[in-house]
């Protein structure tokens, strides 16, 4: 429901608004996942249409599959827009919030038209690999915008760093995951998913053996768990704050089980519904990693938004 423009918004009501927008963007890495490993990627031809500026002919199970994807880009559309406005309707007024909010609408827009080149391209495996990309990029956007959504930023608001050792970790983390994740994608694109399905044209693959990519990737896997382990064994030998403690606690948790999914997947020859799990885990990872960034200063809460446990302690 679109509020009201004369009514003005508490942090908690705004908060369930970031909430959505928070999971509407995990919906549309696994939607969109879901179309490449049925095969449906080029279920509609065209674009933003599906056959021949039609709607609704020569529907088959990948047109419908492929369609109800664009449908959930076109209600992100939709939500970023409602979830902008509320930014502004919120009172107090933050801008860093409405930034993060107008971050999220170029996203989606970017992400649509970059959809529209990888159908015109016939799926080719550069821009599907920067579709996914930029799909996590907007995870990470999204979370930012609910966790700052939930307590008090600003010139004037607290901001205690918890541990100055482990926040410089946490800035250096981002470069071997994002390598991680480029490393994943390459190994995706020249893998058996293409997204095509029999009787369409087949779509190529990025121009290097799948194994050397998934050898490379592992490597990059490797070294990141080997990272967020030597993070659990920092926890356990200093008293570093529990928030930190619990950050590092999923991320290893995550990353120990991505790792199995991946290993698993390549010893069964890459199922579909393995990397679909592979995709939730890189996603998971993803949100983990950036909360785990944003746990290392500490934020009192928005008066309004109560705390459920630990009510003494910022978070």
């Amino acid at each position: 429901m679109i509020p009201s423009p004369r009514r003005e918004l508490s942090p908690a009501v705004f908060r369930w608004f970031a909430l959505a927008a928070f999971i509407s963007m995990i919906l549309i890495i696994l939607t969109g996942a879901a179309v490449r490993l049925t095969g449906s990627g080029l279920g509609c031809p065209d674009w933003p249409t599906c056959f021949q500026h039609a709607y609704s002919t020569n529907w088959t199970i990948h047109s419908k599959i492929e369609f109800a994807n664009r449908l959930v880009t076109v209600s992100l559309v939709v939500l970023t827009a409602v979830v902008f406005l509320a930014s502004f309707l919120r009172r107090p007024r933050r801008r860093d919030l409405s930034l993060l909010s107008g971050l999220l609408i170029l996203g989606v827009f970017l992400d649509a038209v970059l959809g529209a080149y990888v159908v015109y391209s016939k799926l080719n495996p550069w821009l599907v690999s920067l579709h996914l990309l930029l799909s996590l990029a907007m995870v990470v956007i999204a979370a930012i915008l609910y966790h700052r959504s939930k307590y008090v930023y600003g010139s004037a608001a607290r901001a205690d760093v918890r541990d100055p050792h482990f926040r410089a970790v946490a800035r250096f983390l981002w470069l071997p995951f994002v390598i991680l994740l480029i490393t994943g994608t390459m190994t995706t694109g020249s893998g058996p998913h293409a997204g095509g399905s029999q009787g369409q044209l087949e779509a190529r693959r990025l121009p290097f053996a799948f194994s050397s990519a998934a050898w490379v990737h592992s490597v990059a896997a490797t070294l990141f768990v080997g990272l967020v382990l030597g993070l659990l064994i920092s926890i356990w030998r200093t008293a570093a704050p529990a928030p930190l403690q619990m950050g590092v606690r999923r991320l290893v948790i995550i990353a120990v089980m991505q790792a199995a999914i991946g290993v698993t997947q390549y010893l069964t020859h890459v199922p579909a519904l393995l990397v679909e799990l592979h995709i939730v885990g890189a996603t998971s990872l993803t949100i983990g990693v950036t909360q785990f960034h944003l746990r290392q200063t500490a934020h009192e809460r928005e008066p309004s938004i109560p705390r459920k446990t630990r009510k003494t302690r910022p978070c």
